[in-house]
């Protein structure tokens, strides 16, 4: 299905604005919070395997982010991040209610539906995908 330029730019803002808000939250559990630090906070949240997951989501929001405003691998790291959202959502901020200033879920659903959205979307014509497996009858097109 061929898209307008309208709808192409409009799934090129909304991929870069969410990746680049992965990849500063990903890059700050290295950097800021460190991953020690994330792992202990993690286990405070209740997370299981803190240990391990910190790293996992720190690595997946950072390369995900990223991939994210290249437009590479798109749907794969859009599901994931959105994964990566509705598991904060349940496993930490549900309790808390709505409100972000409360330690609530609205940032992580917003960030889930987006991600969700690019996942069913693709990253449009302005993207690493379109140009690698955009063409037409490739048999990996669906990542485009």
């Amino acid at each position: 299905m061929k898209q307008s330029t309208l709808t192409n730019t409009a799934l090129t803002v909304l991929r870069v604005i969410v990746g680049f808000i992965f990849a500063a939250h990903g890059w700050q559990k290295f950097t800021e919070f460190t991953i020690p630090g994330t792992q202990g906070a993690f286990a405070k949240m209740g997370v299981p395997a803190a240990d391990v997951v910190a790293p996992i989501i720190a690595t997946l929001e950072l390369v995900g982010g990223i991939a994210l405003i290249a437009g590479v691998l798109t749907r794969v790291f859009a599901v994931l991040l959105a994964l990566d959202m509705l598991g904060a959502l349940v496993l930490v901020h549900a309790p808390a209610g709505l409100f972000a200033d409360k330690g609530g879920y609205e940032l992580v659903l917003a960030l889930a539906a987006i991600a969700g959205a690019v996942a069913l979307t693709g990253a449009g014509r302005i993207s690493v995908d379109a140009a690698v497996f955009g063409r037409k009858g490739s048999k990996l097109a669906i990542l485009a």
